[in-house]
């Protein structure tokens, strides 16, 4: 059987619109060999959703969004059609949530299986849930600060006038000015800079001198230290503990009034007798200053041999000064028993 060249260009046509058809349905994402149900969704805001967008359950792709539809009578709301596979099991506990895919702002629908009473076959309303989005918490977070930044800039604005931004101008120029002056102070001062900086290098290598003798001071001391005998600082303390007991013994029988030294520091009888004493010696001595005849006597005619009836006459004034010592001498003695 022959057929003409004007059939088979029909069918050709025919089989190429075909393949484009198929070609079309499966660069959308719809698989044309796998059979799908349909259910709906209806969301408030379906922004970065777009047709042909996939479908997930646990990361594997199991449909696409097919339609999306605006619904005046209900708010403005947007309700999407979903080309679920056969296969999977959706009920009345299905949850669709819409997610963003990538950070650009895409977005796909996420299924959630719960505990499903009834299982639907296809038609049905699913439960909407709409997930806030990395963009949208970073817009609600960024706008109030953007709304503060835009009104501190404006307030900026307003504060740099052409007044005070003459003054910061001048502000800047004097702070050149002072640059340069303190450059030239520099530039002239540069001896004494130098100078005090050569100063300083000497005092450094001063110092390090200074350190050397005060290590090697140190060392001399750690061989002293080594040097000395630990026993004999230990026999000379244990001495010097022995005579300071000693000593503190002593001190005790000095205030107990047991020996001589003790008496004679706490009683006062010897005091009182030396008193005594030495006032009766006073007391003779002026009587001897003031009758020296009573005591010692001398004739010239004693010493000469003279007559008896000198001598008479002195034995006589004798007796009389031998007689008033002796009266005075009772007295005295009297006196000191009496003290």
């Amino acid at each position: 059987m022959k057929f003409s060249k004007e059939l088979k260009v029909a069918l050709l046509g025919i089989v190429a619109v075909v393949l484009l058809y198929v070609g079309y349905i499966f660069l959308k994402g719809t698989d044309i060999f796998s059979d799908t149900r349909t259910y709906y969704v209806t969301y408030q805001n379906v922004e970065g959703l777009t047709k042909s967008n996939p479908v997930v359950l646990n990361g594997l792709r199991v449909g696409l969004v097919q339609e999306m539809q605006l619904q005046q009578n209900k708010g403005n709301a947007i309700m999407v059609t979903l080309a679920i596979n056969k296969d999977i099991e959706v009920g009345d506990s299905t949850v669709a949530q819409l997610v963003s895919s990538d950070l650009l702002g895409g977005k796909s629908i996420e299924l959630y299986m719960g505990r499903n009473r009834t299982r639907y076959e296809g038609g049905e309303h699913l439960i909407p849930f709409q997930k806030e989005s990395l963009t949208d918490m970073f817009t609600k977070k960024a706008m109030p600060v953007l709304d503060t930044v835009d009104s501190t800039l404006v307030r900026l604005n307003q504060f740099l006038d052409k007044d005070a931004k003459r003054s910061i101008q001048s502000i800047l120029l004097n702070a050149e000015a002072t640059s340069e002056a303190l450059r030239m102070i520099a530039l002239s001062n540069q001896g004494n800079i130098n100078q005090i900086t050569g100063n300083l290098a000497a005092l450094t290598a001063s110092l390090r001198g200074t350190e050397a003798k005060f290590s090697q001071l140190a060392s001399n001391l750690n061989t002293l230290s080594d040097t000395f005998d630990i026993q004999s600082v230990n026999r000379t303390i244990r001495g010097l503990d022995s005579t300071v007991a000693q000593a503190q013994l002593t001190m005790r029988r000095l205030n107990e009034n047991t020996g001589t030294l003790g008496r004679i520091m706490n009683d006062d009888s010897l005091y009182r007798n030396l008193n005594a004493s030495s006032e009766s010696l006073n007391a003779l001595l002026m009587d001897l200053k003031a009758n020296p005849k009573r005591y010692v006597h001398f004739s010239l005619l004693q010493i000469g041999g003279g007559t008896k009836v000198d001598k008479a006459g002195s034995v006589k004034e004798a007796a009389k000064v031998k007689n008033a010592t002796n009266v005075q001498k009772a007295g005295t003695v009297e006196e000191v028993e009496k003290n």
